[in-house]
C-alpha cells in the first residue's frame, strides 16, 4: 500500500502480528520496535524493524528515542503493558512534551493511578499498598471492621494486584488471614483494594485532541473468561454516565490523544466506581471482536488518533456510529482446562454446531498435568462467537464454563 508522506511516521512498541498487518495495510509509514528475536521474521517479510530489548528504563533509554527521531518517526504506540512507560519516555522526546513520561508512570502504577483518579473527583474503592503479609492481614481486618462485621460473619474479600502488570496477572482474592500465607514473598509490594459489589465492565475509548472519537463498552460475562461487544442494552443504557466518567478521566490524567482501556464497576444503585485504566490495547482480542461487528480495524484506529498529523475530519470519517452501526454481537471465551490431567483437545459437538460459533484457536495440550491456578491464570486459547441477540450471546458464553475442551 502507498504510504502518505504527509501523514505521521509511527513506531509500534512490542510484537503483535495483528498490529503489524494493520500497519502494513494502512496509509502511514511505520517501524516495529521489538526484541532481537523478531529480526529474522521482519527481514523475511519485509517489515521495517528496529531491535530494542524492553528491560527496565535506564540511562540508555534515551538512545531509542534519539534513534527514532533520526529516522523521522513522529510518535510511538505501546502495544503491551510493558511498553507503556517506554512510549511515554520516547514520546516526551519525539513530541517535545516532558509531561508525557510522568503521565505514563501514572498509567502504569496502579496505586499512583488510583490516587490521581481520586484527586480528579473519580470514585474509587478503599486501597492501600502492602509491603509484606502483615500489611495484608491488617488491611483485611480494617476493611471488615469498617463494614461493621460481627464475629462469625464471613469476611468481605479484598483484592491483591501487582502494581505494574496487565489486568488479571498477579490478581488474587483474599478472604481469610490463612490465605495470606499462600502469597509468595517475591510478589510484594502489591496493591490491596476493597471488594466492589457490582457489574464490572471495560471501555475502549479512542481520544483525539482531548475528545472522545469512539467509545466502546465491553461486557464481561465472567471476568477472566468471557467478553462480548457491543454491550447488551441493559449495560448500554449507562452510556451517558460512562461517557461522563471517561471525560473526567481524560481531564484527570491530562490525556490528549491515544487509546485508553479503563475498567469500571456500576453498583446496584447506579453509582460508577473506577477500577483501573490501561494505555494500550485490551486483552481477550477485543480489537478483533470490534472489527467483526463494526468493520473498522482498531489497531489502525489507534495509529490514527496517536498520529499528530491526523486531522479531526479524518478521525470523524474513520469511525462508525457506536451501537447502531454494529452488525450483531461478537464474543469470545477463554478456555481453562477443568481437569487436573488432560491428554487431548476435544471440542464439544454442541459448540461447533451452534449457529453463533465462528472459530477457535485452541491447540492440543503440550503437557498432561494442568498447572493449578493460584491467581487469575492465563487461558489456553480462545473460542469466537458472533450472533444477533445479546442475551443469547451472554448465556452461551456463560454455558461454556460448564464444558470440557481438554479431556
Amino acid at each position: 500500500m502507498n504510504k502518505n508522506p504527509d501523514k505521521g511516521h509511527i513506531a509500534l512498541l512490542g510484537w503483535s502480528l495483528n498490529a503489524i498487518e494493520a500497519a502494513a495495510n494502512f496509509d502511514r509509514r511505520y517501524v516495529v520496535v521489538a526484541p532481537d528475536w523478531a529480526e529474522e521474521y521482519c527481514q523475511k517479510h519485509d517489515i521495517p524493524y528496529l531491535s530494542w530489548n524492553f528491560e527496565r528504563l535506564n540511562d540508555r533509554s534515551l538512545e531509542i528515542a534519539e534513534t527514532l527521531k533520526e529516522m523521522g518517526v513522529d510518535v510511538a504506540i505501546p502495544l503491551f503493558e510493558e511498553t507503556v512507560e517506554w512510549a511515554g519516555a520516547i514520546n516526551s522526546v519525539l513530541l517535545d512534551s516532558p509531561r508525557l513520561y510522568g503521565q505514563s508512570l501514572l498509567l502504569r502504577d496502579k496505586a499512583l493511578m488510583k490516587r490521581r483518579a481520586q484527586l480528579g473527583g473519580i470514585r474509587v474503592g478503599i486501597f492501600e499498598e502492602a509491603h509484606d503479609k502483615d500489611d495484608v492481614i491488617r488491611f483485611l481486618k480494617r476493611v471488615n471492621q469498617t463494614l461493621l462485621k460481627l464475629d462469625g460473619d464471613p469476611n468481605d474479600p479484598i483484592h491483591l494486584k501487582a502494581f505494574d502488570k496487565a489486568g488479571c496477572l498477579g490478581h488474587r482474592v483474599i478472604r481469610t488471614p490463612d490465605e495470606v500465607d499462600t502469597i509468595p514473598e517475591e510478589e510484594f509490594p502489591v496493591l490491596m483494594e476493597s471488594h466492589l459489589d457490582g457489574w464490572e465492565f471495560a471501555v475502549e475509548a479512542w481520544i483525539h485532541d482531548g475528545k472522545i472519537a469512539f467509545l466502546n463498552i465491553s461486557e464481561y460475562v465472567t471476568l477472566g473468561y468471557s467478553v462480548f461487544v457491543p454491550a447488551s442494552p441493559e449495560l448500554e443504557r449507562y452510556r451517558p454516565q460512562i461517557t461522563a466518567q471517561i471525560e473526567k478521566l481524560i481531564k484527570a490524567f491530562d490525556i490528549s490523544f491515544g487509546l485508553i482501556h479503563p475498567e469500571y464497576f456500576v453498583t446496584s444503585d447506579g453509582e460508577m466506581y473506577f477500577g483501573e485504566v490501561a494505555y494500550r490495547p485490551p486483552g481477550f482480542k477485543v480489537f478483533e471482536l470490534l472489527e467483526r461487528v463494526y468493520g473498522f480495524n482498531a489497531y489502525q484506529a489507534s495509529m490514527l488518533v496517536f498520529d499528530p498529523k491526523s486531522t479531526a475530519e479524518e478521525v470523524a470519517d474513520f469511525f462508525p456510529k457506536e451501537v447502531v452501526d454494529a452488525d450483531g454481537y461478537a464474543g469470545c471465551f477463554g478456555v481453562y482446562p477443568r481437569l487436573r490431567v488432560v491428554s487431548r483437545l476435544e471440542i464439544p459437538e454442541e459448540v461447533e454446531d451452534d449457529p453463533y460459533f465462528e472459530s477457535h484457536e485452541l491447540t492440543p495440550p503440550l503437557q498432561e498435568t494442568v498447572t493449578k491456578r493460584t491467581a487469575f491464570g492465563t487461558h489456553w486459547g480462545l473460542i469466537y462467537f458472533k450472533g444477533d441477540e445479546p442475551h443469547r450471546m451472554r448465556d452461551l458464553l456463560k454455558h461454556m464454563e460448564e464444558l470440557d475442551f481438554y479431556v
